[in-house]
């Protein structure tokens, strides 16, 4: 057995490494350090549960094929005392992996193959020590809130602007597109005959729809040109990290189906789950036609706001293909007799 530990760089964060091969150590703790990251590592999984065991870590970069625990028998033990710990399985045998339905049954984060390249690798250590962040934000709320049930109101309304600025912080889009979205979403509301707490869930909904996006490494969110393949899959990730984010939240339980599925199309080719039809959450079908309808009549760094007709015909076209025909037509019918009121929401949150 073998224990490394890394000085610390400049990184809060307690990262734990486990593979039996002392060469792949080597190589992380320099790329971790170079990075600003400490790093422990352990050859041993035995040892290293032991060392979970007595010694809080934030996220664990876990080899799949060791001896003599596997990745997934790792990460059962651990999960027996710790089911915070966020875990990357590593691999260098694609074959052997795991399947996705163990990953998913065991609580695993991510999933990278092994390469002398660590950009990828990065982007999810990135991304997963955000998730923790928020995570920690949002539990250190709830033990506050669990002594403030008197000043339930004011905190629950704090709460939504401490995380939204959060996110505004990170990408100063998102600010004036929450806003635009969430009032869309309870005009919608009303317009479809919805009760005052239904639109509330709207109204809240709406404002933290993009959450999941603080989970988002910065160099693709704020990205000027095209996205690849697979800068676009990490972006089409934020509904369920957002979720993930709420879910911690017994405030929040209500808005979860709007943040998570407000990306579904009505036909099933949306994400994060390719619902379908009735089967996509009433009000993630109210957020898709207002999250649709904002992103075509505002402006973008690489095109002008839409014209109203074209807008109208996009909707128009994607009737029962990507939106709700009901949903789609009552915002159509708001566009051509109330557009007065989509003008005061465009004026109010430029």
């Amino acid at each position: 057995m073998r224990k490394y530990i890394q000085e610390v760089v400049s990184s809060p964060y307690k990262i734990i490494a486990i593979d039996d091969d002392a060469g792949i150590l080597d190589s992380l703790s320099v790329v971790l350090k170079r990075n600003g990251y400490s790093l422990t590592t352990f050859t041993n999984p035995l040892d290293a549960i032991k060392e979970l065991k007595s010694t809080k870590y934030d996220l664990l970069l876990l080899d799949f094929i060791m001896s003599p625990l596997h990745g997934d028998q790792v990460v059962s033990e651990i999960r027996k005392f710790d089911k915070d710990l966020y875990i990357l399985l590593l691999t260098g045998h694609k074959d052997l992996a795991p399947p996705l339905d163990t990953i998913k049954q065991l609580d695993i984060q991510g999933y990278c193959e092994k390469s002398d390249n660590f950009d990828q690798l990065l982007l999810l250590i990135e991304s997963g020590l955000k998730s923790i962040d928020q995570r920690k934000t949002i539990s250190d709320m709830n033990i506050e809130l669990e002594d403030a049930n008197t000043k339930l109101k004011k905190a629950y309304l704090d709460i939504v602007q401490t995380i939204r600025a959060t996110v505004e912080a990170k990408d100063s889009y998102t600010r004036g597109h929450s806003d635009r979205v969430s009032a869309y979403s309870v005009l919608l509301g009303k317009y479809l005959h919805l009760n005052a707490d239904e639109q509330e869930i709207l109204k809240i909904g709406g404002l933290f729809h993009d959450v999941g996006k603080i989970g988002i490494p910065d160099t693709i969110l704020l990205k000027n040109g095209k996205l690849t393949d697979e800068e676009y899959n990490e972006i089409k990730k934020h509904p369920q990290i957002g979720a993930n984010i709420l879910g911690e939240s017994e405030l929040f339980k209500n808005i979860i189906p709007f943040v998570k599925y407000h990306h579904e199309r009505y036909d099933g080719r949306g994400y994060p789950e390719g619902l379908i039809g009735d089967n996509i959450p009433y009000v993630a079908r109210i957020a898709a036609v207002a999250d649709s309808f904002d992103a075509m009549s505002s402006r973008r760094v690489y095109r002008d706001s839409l014209p109203k007709e074209i807008v109208r015909e996009e909707i128009v076209k994607n009737l029962g293909t990507q939106f709700d025909p009901e949903i789609g037509s009552t915002f159509l019918d708001i566009i051509d007799n109330h557009y007065d009121e989509i003008q005061t929401i465009k004026d109010t949150y430029k």
